[in-house]
């Protein structure tokens, strides 16, 4: 077995330990991110089953070897439905009733009504049970190889963020710099984005989640660029604000100097032990005591990997303590109404002040600078 395949059958076993834990016989997977961290592979609509027997990950369709969908655990069994258009949930539920399972464990939390109860009609006999977040709480710490992927992928996108600001930019929509930049990830080795690229220019800038527009960049604009790779399944996310072609005006300078020493405060609170919502706050207190709590969204920070918006939180009402090794963002900002914003954006890792403190994986510089 190769050693990557290893690590996959040890998380596998950990989670059918905690499932044998509560008396589950067998457990079903349908999560995508939750079936490509336990397999290596995650194609469209597969579910994995962990049985009695042996796993298996059933798919409505061969696996198309597409390199962004990964590739399976070598111990796994692949079973393909032999008819398109079958669910391969309940196809799984079906094979752990054949297996003898008289107890299967399913994520609630990612089933519909419809499928879950579909899954009691192939199987009346078998008793389901909550899986709840199990697999997600196992993802909440990074091994190596996954905080590998990680840096690359912020490699990537610190290059991709770059070589935008070398080019032109006066006169081009936030649309078109938005494709150009998704097009520069791929050519960099990214599997794709990691989300759909926000670029926001004027009265757009700062603004969280802004769909690009075909708003074209003036001089004396706010440029706010919120982008990320996805590589080998794992995700990253930068955000940066720029002024455009001048020198930037006094409240532009003030306002950025404000969210940069918030992002700055809530950087440095990324230590393990302490409480998610402690880093929210020392980030949040920073735009509060300026007057800007109002304009605030409801969290600074979220946690990246298999996914772009993962646990842990960064928020007021954030529960339980961060860990070291777990990727996080830190993401202040605030937006004007008529004028524009500010929003810093980085990916970092959770490390003790023994190993140095946070690790910054995105590197661009934070400096306010004029294109």
């Amino acid at each position: 077995m190769s050693e990557l395949s290893a690590v996959h059958a040890v998380r596998r076993t950990r989670l059918r330990d905690r499932c044998a834990a509560t008396g589950s016989t067998a457990a079903l997977i349908s999560r995508p991110a939750n079936v490509r961290y336990l397999t290596g592979c995650a194609p469209p609509g597969a579910a994995l089953l962990l049985g009695p027997a042996d796993d298996v990950l059933v798919c409505g369709m061969p696996l198309s070897g597409d390199p962004s969908e990964g590739r399976p655990a070598e111990d796994v069994r692949i079973s393909v439905l032999p008819t398109r258009g079958g669910d391969p949930v309940v196809a799984g539920a079906d094979l752990a009733a054949k297996s003898g399972a008289d107890t299967l464990a399913v994520e609630e939390h990612h089933l519909t009504v419809a499928r879950h109860r579909a899954l009691g009609q192939v199987a009346p006999r078998m008793r389901l049970v909550d899986l709840g977040c199990a697999v997600e709480a196992l993802r909440l710490v990074k091994d190596d190889d996954e905080i590998a992927c990680l840096r690359i992928a912020a490699e990537i996108t610190d290059q991709a963020l770059g070589e935008l600001l070398e080019s032109i930019l006066v006169g081009r929509t936030e649309r078109h710099l938005a494709l150009e930049l998704e097009r520069r990830l791929v050519d960099h080795g990214a599997d794709g984005p990691a989300f759909p690229t926000s670029v926001a220019t004027g009265q757009n800038s700062g603004c969280s989640g802004h769909l690009p527009t075909d708003r074209r960049v003036e001089e004396g604009d706010f440029l706010t660029v919120i982008l990320g790779a996805n590589y080998r399944g794992y995700r990253c996310e930068i955000g940066r604000t720029f002024v455009i072609g001048t020198t930037p005006a006094d409240w532009q300078i003030e306002l950025y100097d404000l969210v940069f020493a918030a992002q700055r405060a809530g950087r440095e609170a990324l230590t393990p032990g302490v409480e998610c919502r402690e880093v929210d706050r020392v980030t949040r207190h920073v735009l509060v005591a300026a007057g800007h709590g109002e304009r605030l969204g409801p969290w600074t920070g979220h946690g990246v990997g298999l996914e772009i918006d993962e646990d842990p939180q960064l928020s007021p009402a954030a529960m339980g303590k961060l860990d070291a090794c777990v990727p996080v963002t830190v993401e202040p900002g605030v937006h004007l109404p008529g004028r524009g914003g500010v929003r810093i954006d980085d990916t970092l890792v959770v490390r003790p002040e023994a190993d140095g403190g946070p690790e910054l994986l995105t590197i661009t510089t934070k400096e306010l600078l004029a294109l």
